[in-house]
């Protein structure tokens, strides 16, 4: 068994604290809450770390989901399966929902974090795709004090994120409308695998009319696709199946698959096509009250 290159543990106790052991120990330092992406990779030698910061007693201050009269709150260290459980998510944000049923195996949900998935930046990331859809902006804290970027802001390419150094995401901050919902869809080779596509969809409606509409897709090209396209042609336009095939066809011609071990791109634009469709229609379903 291949074990990781020698390092040096340190367990900070606090946000503050984390971000200081950041600072003092310089670039050779990184931080693991669930480790279930960055060990692997130790063990592979991909990645060689001086120093390893355990961030797990942070969960006490950083794993909360809030809701505010405009927004949801969620602590950067909040688990899968706490996303999972959370009725308020659930009942505002059903995508949620949908997507840590999808996600990996109890083990990895009970451990694994949101902060965790968004900080990989991996582009098949399932977490990835719901922060798109829902617009979420990423609280970023460092000794300089707190700033706020979007998510187009945060990826900054595959594995790329804006956290600099010395600093830590804290908070996943997601604005509230009324009259929304959303839904979230994926095929992966097995349970609980990476996703071969998956996609994240957000409408809201007045009436019998969407005024707008939000989808992202993950493992269709190197980084979490959003798709304005498909915004511009749901707006003000009826829901219908026509609408939803035209939508699920503009995102097929949006993304950039590859062939690889998962499929052939002819096959992923396939299931961008067909996963859009029924994202669109569930959410469209859950608010009219029609979904079984």
């Amino acid at each position: 068994m291949q074990l990781p290159a020698p390092f040096d543990y340190e367990r900070a106790t606090s946000v503050d604290h984390a971000i200081q052991l950041l600072d003092r120990l310089g670039s050779g330092a990184r931080i693991v809450a669930g480790g279930h992406s960055l060990l692997p990779m130790m063990k592979l030698r991909l990645v060689n770390v001086e120093y390893l910061i355990d961030i797990n007693d942070l969960h006490r201050e950083l794993g909360y989901v809030r809701v505010e009269p405009a927004r949801i709150r969620i602590g950067a260290m909040t688990r899968h399966r706490e996303l999972l459980d959370s009725p308020e998510l659930r009942r505002s944000l059903p995508i949620f929902h949908d997507a840590e049923r999808a996600i990996a195996d109890p083990l990895v949900r009970n451990r694994g974090t949101i902060g965790g998935a968004l900080c990989q930046a991996d582009p098949s990331e399932d977490l990835s795709a719901v922060c798109t859809t829902l617009d979420a902006s990423c609280v970023i804290r460092g000794p300089g004090g707190e700033r706020v970027v979007t998510m187009a802001e945060f990826y900054r390419g595959p594995y790329e994120t804006a956290v600099g150094a010395a600093e830590i995401l804290t908070e996943i901050r997601i604005p509230l409308r009324p009259n929304g919902s959303s839904a979230f869809e994926k095929v992966g080779r097995r349970a609980g695998d990476w996703p071969i596509v998956s996609c994240g969809v957000a409408v809201w409606l007045d009436g019998a009319v969407i005024t707008d509409a939000r989808v992202g897709l993950a493992a269709v090209g190197p980084n979490t696709t959003g798709i304005p396209t498909v915004s511009r042609a749901l707006r003000g336009r009826p829901p219908s199946e026509e609408l939803f095939a035209e939508a699920g066809a503009i995102a097929a011609a949006c993304c950039t698959p590859v062939d690889d071990q998962r499929g052939s791109a002819g096959y992923k634009r396939h299931l961008a096509a067909e996963l859009t469709r029924r994202a669109l229609r569930r959410a469209v379903a859950r608010l009219d009250g029609r979904e079984s």
